[in-house]
């Protein structure tokens, strides 16, 4: 079947010259929205773990992280090039100093690339110097990953998030001067979120200097409070039909040339009260991909909004 969105592994393959895979690293930190500084809890849909179920614990060092995981990896996919992946929690809200022993830690034989996982109200000229230092000594390209979520700044604070849009319009525009590559994180099916929430949310990442988005569905994780709204019978959840016309349409809003890590997500069900209805991932990429033939449509092809469309029929 035609690709119609820009795949995350063509592009690593495009990059490297061969396949590269992402190796999870637990950093012992934290986040503002649970040691108090902006709140308790996490965000509702926050696990005790943060992200990252199959990570290791972070009391295991950096080295032993990276080697214990390519030692699985590596022969079963016959890799050679891997991506440390800082993964768990907010991995900027920790001292400088720390952070950046950290990421030289993970700067080992195979690494090509450091992937930073965190919040937009987490990173400053501070944290990017760092990063930038250590992509110069050690010859590692660097990936921040800002969690944003929804542009609906209602949702925002429905579901504690702690931040708004604004600190993620200011780390990007923080971002942009230091060639690093960033990825954005969407969840798609919060509750208070319809489908011109979505489109929005593609329209504002678009207008931005965008690399890269993760897209998944909303999970209900074990012991949040997004769990109990879900056993009070608080929130109402979107079905897969609907989660699939969301994300063409995120896909047809998107910038042609963003890439999309993934279109759909996966989490153990040990952990969970709900993911993915049931289903394996590949399933609903599949219920995607089919959708878009079916429709005779493509990553972009919405994507008309930008560079002063009202003027165009004056200047083109």
């Amino acid at each position: 079947m035609e690709t119609r969105y820009r795949v995350y592994s063509d592009y690593l393959k495009d990059r490297y010259g061969e396949k590269v895979y992402k190796l999870p690293v637990s950093i012992p930190d934290t986040c503002p929205n649970r040691d108090g500084r902006l709140g308790t809890g996490g965000c509702a849909f926050c696990g005790s773990i943060g992200a990252g179920y199959e990570n290791l614990p972070a009391s295991v060092t950096v080295a032993e992280q990276i080697e214990k995981n390519r030692e699985h990896i590596a022969p079963k996919y016959k890799a050679h090039k891997f991506i440390a992946y800082f993964q768990n929690f907010t991995n900027t809200y920790i001292r400088p100093d720390l952070f950046k022993e950290y990421l030289i830690r993970a700067c080992r034989p195979g690494i090509v690339g450091l992937a930073v996982a965190t919040r937009p109200d987490c990173l400053n000229e501070t944290y990017l110097d760092i990063m930038a230092e250590v992509k110069a000594q050690y010859g590692v390209d660097i990936l921040v990953e800002l969690g944003l979520q929804t542009v609906n700044y209602k949702t925002l604070r429905k579901i504690n998030r702690g931040h708004t849009v604004a600190e993620y319009i200011d780390a990007l525009m923080m971002l942009a001067p230091y060639g690093f590559r960033n990825c954005t994180h969407v969840i798609i099916g919060l509750p208070g979120d319809d489908m011109a929430d979505t489109i929005e949310t593609a329209k504002i990442i678009s207008a931005l200097p965008t690399h890269e988005v993760k897209l998944h569905a909303l999970y209900i994780i074990k012991n949040t409070l997004l769990a109990k709204w879900y056993a009070a019978g608080k929130i109402n959840l979107i079905t897969v039909e609907e989660y699939v016309r969301r994300v063409v349409a995120f896909l047809e809003y998107a910038r042609p040339d963003i890439v999309f890590q993934r279109l759909i997500g996966r989490a153990p069900q040990a952990a969970t009260e709900f993911a993915n209805w049931g289903m394996g991932w590949w399933r609903i990429r599949d219920m995607i991909d089919y959708e878009l033939a079916a429709a005779d449509t493509r990553q972009g092809k919405k994507c008309t909004y930008l560079h002063g469309k009202a003027v165009r029929q004056f200047t083109e």
